[in-house]
């Protein structure tokens, strides 16, 4: 509606009659109203990709796509349609020259000579722009990469893993000692604590599996410069238990990662085949390989063997000289150690199973278990371990299974660096060990990498057909190859603000990130088609004045007209672009709970909409201007452009 505005500003006869000021209004709203929708459709094109992701990220950042588009849908009907008529209704009386207005004044006798010294040396400020853009690249690469940036839950979740044989009392006697030591660091709130599963059908953890939820209190309570992660460092340095592998998430996400990939830390590494001995040697062999390298932390090996078993083996040759079966023993270990059912009772609508079976000082050792009696007919009550072997034995202390095979897992998690040169550093290391795989085996990387690779492959399917859209929007709209690249052109400008605004915060590249570089994409080649437009529009007066052929239109002439085209409509391009700053640079200062997320959404949005302003401002109208140059030396005429139509 501004840009509509703008265009009312130019009259010789004022006030206007109603009949004038009606086709005015007409004339500048087909003016600019193709533009609006066609800049409409391109910024909804440019989120295809958003609307194309899948999993986690598709839930986070679905619902942002779909509400911009349509917010943009609403926006571009009302624009060319309520806002004509709200014009006609509002403006009354005398119409104040452009001039008039001191901030615009101010703006133009600013941007006017910056402009004309642009275009006088041109090739100095394509060069610069060209170096910019270099510099940028070269940052890019770079950048980390990891796949979300981490939400700040506001608690921690410790997830201390033990050796599988560990008994009751000494987990319990473990957790104890744990919780203590965490509630003597001043920010933690409360610590509760739980080991092995709970009752619940869907919670297959082993007692040697420990899970510690801790909360903190608010922010203004904790001592001056520490962070979270100063927390978690104190914690990990206060629980150095022989025997215990710490690792560290929060509640939320860790439920998330163990449903989606079914494993808890950042980085799982899946090894299947068909002998779990084998896997166990491999998972051992790639732990070893990857300790020491950098932002590796509570890296741990799930055992597959090392749970124990009570083995009772029949002495089949003794038990035939007592008389004696297989079941009979089997029955004499059932009904005394793991119980019997004897019968049910019914108690109303509820139901009781009765159970019978030894009281536990008779089956809670070796010796007291070889000690049980077994009836015989002939030679009365004998001790088990005549006619069986009673022995402790070693093997897994749970079986994972995956695709129809066995799996180990080798888990990690990542702190102080970024997750993509992490695992890439990592699969480094085990390339070697890779090739030499034996037959039958194979290794996945999961986790958070997992669904990294995952929405990679997405964004890089999906963005070459989205340009080629938006490149072809711009071809239809112009009618002309070139004027669509030139348009075009602006893009890797604007993200050179987003990149370097993105590498001076320390922020990593994620899926998040994408997003903000997506709807960059769209704003800056909004901005690029309006001054377009504006540009083309000034052709179409300096040919009614001047003709078009190279006898008439000299250089200076030219530059006139571009920069009258520029300068004149300084105001809707400033309007559209502060609009969308004052909106994002709050986002800046923001804290609290999804902060984490909006930052670098934000953060490559503000860059790139300086930067993309300051190339559409003063690189585009100089690239224009060798555009036409050339068109008047190759064909003595400039090739006119209605984008109105």
């Amino acid at each position: 509606m501004k840009n509509k505005i703008k265009n009312i500003f130019k009259k010789e006869n004022d006030p206007l009659s109603s009949e004038d000021k009606l086709k005015l209004i007409e004339s500048s709203s087909k003016l600019v109203g193709p533009g609006v929708f066609y800049s409409t459709i391109i910024v909804i094109a440019s989120f295809l990709p958003v609307f194309l992701l899948t999993g986690m990220e598709g839930k986070l950042f679905g619902p942002l796509a779909w509400t911009k588009s349509f917010i943009l849908i609403v926006d571009a009907f009302l624009a060319i349609t309520l806002a004509p008529v709200l014009i006609s209704f509002l403006l009354k009386g005398k119409l104040r020259p452009e001039n008039k207005n001191p901030i615009n004044k101010k703006l133009e006798s600013i941007y006017t000579p910056i402009l004309t010294l642009c275009l006088k040396w041109r090739k100095t400020v394509l060069a610069i722009n060209i170096v910019a853009l270099l510099i940028g690249v070269l940052m890019f690469t770079r950048l980390g990469s990891e796949f979300m940036p981490p939400l700040d839950e506001g608690s921690i979740l410790f997830m201390p893993v033990t050796l599988p044989d560990v008994s009751n009392s000494e987990v319990k006697r473990i957790l104890q000692v744990q919780d203590k030591l965490i509630k003597s660091i001043p920010e933690v709130a409360h610590v509760l604590g739980k080991a092995g599963r709970a009752n619940t059908a869907t919670d297959n953890s082993p007692i040697s599996m420990i899970e510690t939820i801790v909360l903190l209190k608010p922010h203004n309570e904790w001592r001056e410069g520490k962070t979270k992660a100063d927390i978690v460092n104190e914690i990990n340095n206060k629980l150095q238990i022989p025997g215990v592998t710490n690792g560290f998430t929060q509640p939320i996400i860790n439920r998330i990662n163990m449903l989606s990939t079914g494993v808890r830390t950042d980085v799982g590494i899946k090894i299947y085949g068909a002998s779990l001995d084998t896997i166990n040697v491999l998972s051992q062999k790639i732990k070893k390989a990857l300790e020491g390298t950098s932002g590796v932390k509570d890296l741990y090996a799930e055992p597959i063997t090392g749970g124990k078993y009570i083995d009772i083996e029949a002495k089949r040759e003794v038990i035939g000289r007592y008389g004696l079966s297989i079941d009979d023993l089997n029955n004499v270990v059932e009904a005394s150690i793991g119980g019997m059912k004897l019968t049910t009772t019914i108690e109303g609508r509820q139901r009781f199973s009765v159970n019978a079976r030894y009281a536990q000082e008779y089956r809670n050792s070796i010796e007291a278990l070889k000690k049980l009696q077994v009836q015989t007919m002939e030679f009365g009550p004998i001790p088990l371990e005549t006619v069986a072997d009673v022995k402790i034995s070693d093997g897994p202390p749970m079986i994972n299974s995956e695709n129809a095979m066995l799996r180990g897992t080798v888990l990690f998690n990542v702190r102080d660096r970024d997750l993509g040169s992490t695992v890439k550093e990592a699969q480094k290391k085990l390339n070697t060990m890779m090739t030499k795989m034996p037959k039958g085996y194979y290794v996945e990387w999961s986790g958070q990498w997992e669904n990294q690779i995952r929405a990679n492959k997405t964004l890089s399917l999906i963005l070459p057909i989205v340009v080629v859209i938006i490149f072809l929007i711009l071809y239809f709209t112009y009618r002309s190859m070139k004027e669509a690249l030139i348009t075009m052109i602006t893009v890797p400008f604007a993200l050179i603000g987003g990149i370097f605004m993105v590498y001076f915060y320390g922020i990593n590249l994620s899926v998040a990130v994408a997003v903000g570089f997506i709807a960059l994409f769209g704003l800056a080649v909004e901005t690029a088609m309006l001054i377009t437009i504006y540009l083309n529009e000034a052709m179409n007066k300096m040919v009614e004045k001047y003709g078009n052929s190279k006898e008439t239109i000299t250089e200076e002439i030219l530059r006139e007209y571009i920069i009258d085209g520029s300068a004149k409509r300084l105001r809707p391009k400033l309007m559209t672009v502060s609009v969308s700053l004052f909106g994002l640079i709050p986002i800046l200062w923001a804290t609290g709970t999804g902060a984490d997320v909006m930052l670098p959404i934000t953060v490559p949005l503000i860059g790139g909409t300086i930067t993309s302003t300051i190339y559409v401002l003063l690189v585009t109208p100089v690239v224009f201007e060798m555009s036409k140059l050339r068109e008047l030396r190759t064909k003595g005429k400039i090739d006119l452009i209605d984008a109105k139509h």
